[in-house]
C-alpha cells in the first residue's frame, strides 16, 4: 500500500482559505482523478470518483474502501481508502511562498491516483471576510468584493499528488 497526499496551489489575490465547500473532509465532496495501474501501468481513459461517504466491502471481505475497482486492461483489483483529517486550505500566505496545501490523504493498494480534476464546489473568502462560492472548471475564478471594495481573483490553478509516509506522533497519525 502506498500513501498519496493530494496537493493544490494557486495564486491568490485577495483570497484566502481555498478548500472544498465542505471543507476538506466534506464527506459528499468527490475527488475526480485519473488511476494508473501497478500491475500492467496503463492509464485510466476516464477519471474516477471517489468520496468520503461512499464506501464499498473489498472482494476478499477483508473491510471496506471509498472505491474498489478492476483494471480495464489487466485483471488486477485496486482500492483507495481516504484518510480525513490530514487536509488544510490553501491560505494566502502558501499562496504568497508558491507552496501548496494537502488537502486528502488516498491509501492506495494497486493504483496510483494522477490528474487530479478540479470542479464546482469550493470556497474560499476573502481577505476581508467575505465568503464565495467558486467552480475551478476553467481554473480560474475572478469576481469583486463588494463589502472589501477590492477585487479578488484565483489563478495558475495546480495540483499533484505526493508519496508521503505514515507516522506516529504522540499519540496521533499524521502523514509526511
Amino acid at each position: 500500500m502506498v500513501f498519496y497526499a493530494l496537493l493544490v496551489g494557486a495564486e491568490l489575490d485577495g483570497l484566502t482559505n481555498l478548500q472544498p465547500a465542505g471543507g476538506c473532509d466534506d464527506p459528499t465532496y468527490p475527488y475526480y482523478f485519473k488511476l494508473r495501474c501497478e500491475g500492467c501501468t496503463e492509464t485510466s481513459t476516464k477519471t474516477t470518483c471517489v468520496s468520503l461517504d461512499e464506501v464499498v466491502e473489498l472482494s476478499n471481505g477483508k473491510g471496506t474502501a471509498n472505491l474498489v475497482q478492476k483494471c480495464k486492461f489487466c485483471p488486477r483489483e485496486g482500492s483507495i481508502v481516504m484518510i480525513p483529517g490530514q487536509g488544510t486550505p490553501l491560505t494566502s500566505e502558501l499562496s504568497q511562498k508558491g507552496e501548496m496545501a494537502c488537502l486528502m490523504v488516498f491509501e492506495c493498494r494497486g493504483y496510483e491516483p494522477i490528474e487530479f480534476a478540479f470542479g464546482n464546489g469550493w470556497k474560499a473568502e476573502s481577505v476581508h471576510g467575505t465568503k464565495f462560492d467558486i467552480d475551478l472548471s476553467e481554473g480560474e475564478f475572478d469576481e469583486y468584493d463588494e463589502s472589501g471594495g477590492c477585487p479578488v481573483s484565483l489563478s495558475k490553478l495546480q495540483s499533484t499528488f505526493k508519496v508521503v509516509k505514515k507516522q506516529g506522533f504522540h499519540g496521533k497519525t499524521r502523514y509526511v
